[in-house]
């Protein structure tokens, strides 16, 4: 698993602004973006690129109702 999260955070560092929080969206990303070999490694990935996008969503929309609740 560890792998899959190195190439991950390493295809995130690069390409931020092009994944998002749909899966299929990102697997069709990340198959025109990079070389993976096998089809099981590819939707690993992408499905833990979606999965970090989606936890990230949760906290910065949570930030933002604490920061409201603080106003």
């Amino acid at each position: 698993m560890n792998r899959i999260k190195r190439i991950s955070n390493e295809i995130l560092e690069r390409y931020p602004e092009n994944f998002g929080t749909d899966f299929e969206e990102n697997k069709t990303i990340l198959k025109n973006i990079a070389v993976v070999r096998s089809k099981l490694l590819r939707n690993r990935i992408a499905g833990y690129i979606t999965s970090y996008r989606r936890s990230s969503e949760k906290v910065s929309a949570s930030a933002e109702i604490t920061e409201s609740e603080i106003e």
